[in-house]
């Protein structure tokens, strides 16, 4: 193929992640008349990155950053978005992962470039790798968080979703959690112990109702 096949290749195969939603909203059966995509999840993380290392000033490459929160995604082209409560490993879906990503960069001149940027990425040696990730994860429970305060997610234990199956959540809900936001909250929290910054805005954000925070930060900005 040409170059210009090379760029359509890519670019078409990237941007059909704009028609698959995410799983997690999918397996809480968040009732938004309109779901993220996994397209919208990968510009999500690349603002989240920006304002935080903006306003904490981390000693960071954030262009490599951005770049790994972009090229890592691509995976889910192939293999689709899987979850910890799918029955894959995490050492299964890295090398799927690996693969995947492999494939779709496979046509472009600079695919080594973007194929170690997806291994660094997965290693979580660098403080790029560990920023990306926690990024990465951290805008879920935000995006989690904003729907619940829309009222598109409830707590039901009915349900058939493999979340609902989990240990770990059927634990929490024994021990009185009441709403999907404790739960969000209480899974994750632990990843963010040693990284202060990250855990003071996810504690900030639960603290918050994030539907009417969203609804004053558009009236102030556009009435």
């Amino acid at each position: 193929m040409n170059r210009n096949d090379n760029i359509l290749r890519f670019y078409l195969l990237a941007t059909s992640l704009k028609n698959k939603i995410r799983q997690g909203s999918i397996y809480w059966n968040v009732s938004s008349p309109r779901r993220e995509s996994i397209a919208e999840h990968v510009y999500d993380t690349c603002m989240l990155a920006i304002a935080i290392h903006s306003e904490y000033q981390m000693n960071i490459n954030i262009a490599k950053v951005i770049m790994m929160l972009v090229i890592h995604e691509l995976e889910e082209i192939i293999i689709g978005d899987i979850t910890p409560f799918d029955k894959t490993s995490p050492i299964e879906k890295e090398k799927l992962g690996k693969k995947a990503v492999e494939e779709i960069v496979s046509c472009l001149i600079l695919k080594d470039e973007y194929i170690s940027l997806t291994n660094e990425f997965n290693s979580q040696e660098t403080k790029e790798a560990k920023f990306a990730y926690l990024c990465d994860k951290l805008d879920f429970d935000l995006q989690m968080k904003l729907y619940t305060d829309q009222g598109y997610i409830k707590l039901d234990e009915s349900n058939t979703s493999p979340v609902f199956k989990n240990a770990t959540i059927q634990k929490m809900i024994k021990n009185g959690a009441k709403s999907p936001n404790e739960i969000f909250y209480g899974y994750d929290v632990k990843k963010y112990n040693n990284y202060p910054d990250f855990r003071q805005l996810l504690d900030y954000a639960y603290s918050l109702d994030l539907a009417k925070l969203l609804e004053k930060y558009l009236k102030e900005e556009f009435d």
